[in-house]
């Protein structure tokens, strides 16, 4: 009644109806009973109470992992689908194409994503109350506007600005660009532009992604209180980078996946939003550890 998570242990057919009511079933493995073992959710395979404690940690740790690997995922969608609402809606030429799309989300984001599994429970995981499974979703509405209207916002403007800054860098006046999808094709100077502009769009959101891996790694905790102890992570890092310069630099990438070299000035502008998703969400943290009110609103 009081939407209160509530946990039964038993070992006896008398104890089966209320294993099965309960939210946590809990039956003794070695003493309990084959009904009451078939009524409960989770088995004492050596009947030590202590191991209640190590399952619940372990499920709390699965749950949080998969929300980082949800968190991190979901966020690359606003800068992958803003150059297309920049096209229909301003009629600019495309800034990051579908190819690029798919090399993002099946190449760079696939390693990375995968990394955050193997994450270490945060040091705060046991003194947590229980979830609230009514509310406490999986992806909730918290995660979504996290990881879109907050983050994924800021990653579509690193994308834009480096796309318009080599545009900018090549001698290319902007407002010609709007209404004039075929701007790019009067030449194949053009058409070389276009696809560099597209391609710092690209790196920009690896560069990008680079902060939303490392704010990934905790949901409460600082970064610095985590540590870097993840070595599918770090090396997720370093895969989703080398990757990306590969794409960009290997000559037969660039023909099959229409990428196109970068001078490293055009790698700049995307630096600084990494370096603001990482210290905006580091501040966010620092404000919901002391003022716990506010991570009930904030905390996804």
């Amino acid at each position: 009644r009081h939407k209160n998570i509530v946990a039964v242990t038993g070992d006896g057919v008398n104890d089966s109806p209320a294993l099965k009511r309960a939210d946590i079933g809990v039956a003794m493995g070695i003493a309990g009973s084959d009904v009451s073992k078939e009524a409960a959710d989770m088995i004492l395979l050596d009947d030590n109470f202590a191991s209640i404690v190590n399952g619940i940690e372990e499920g709390r740790l699965i749950f949080d992992n998969l929300k980082k690997s949800i968190c991190y995922t979901l966020t690359s969608n606003i800068p992958e689908i803003t150059p297309y609402l920049a096209f229909i809606v301003f009629g600019l030429p495309l800034p990051l194409t579908t190819v690029l799309i798919l090399l993002i989300d099946l190449g760079t984001d696939l390693w990375p994503a995968i990394s955050l599994a193997y994450e270490r429970a945060e040091a705060d995981i046991m003194k947590r109350p229980p979830r609230r499974a009514h509310v406490d979703k999986l992806v909730s509405f918290k995660l979504i506007s996290f990881a879109y209207l907050q983050i994924g916002i800021i990653q579509a403007a690193a994308g834009f600005v480096s796309y318009f800054y080599v545009l900018w860098d090549s001698g290319l006046v902007t407002e010609s660009l709007l209404w004039n999808q075929n701007f790019f094709e009067q030449s194949d100077l053009h058409r070389k532009v276009l696809k560099q502009a597209q391609t710092a769009f690209f790196f920009s959101i690896i560069i990008v992604q680079w902060a939303d891996l490392l704010i990934a790694k905790t949901r409460m905790l600082s970064i610095f209180e985590q540590g870097m102890w993840n070595l599918a992570l770090n090396l997720g890092l370093l895969f989703e980078t080398v990757l990306g310069l590969f794409l960009v630099y290997v000559p037969p990438c660039n023909v099959v996946f229409g990428t196109e070299p970068l001078w490293f000035r055009h790698f700049l502008p995307a630096i600084p939003f990494s370096v603001f998703i990482f210290f905006y969400d580091e501040v966010r943290k620092l404000i919901m550890r002391r003022h716990p009110k506010v991570a009930k609103y904030w905390a996804w």
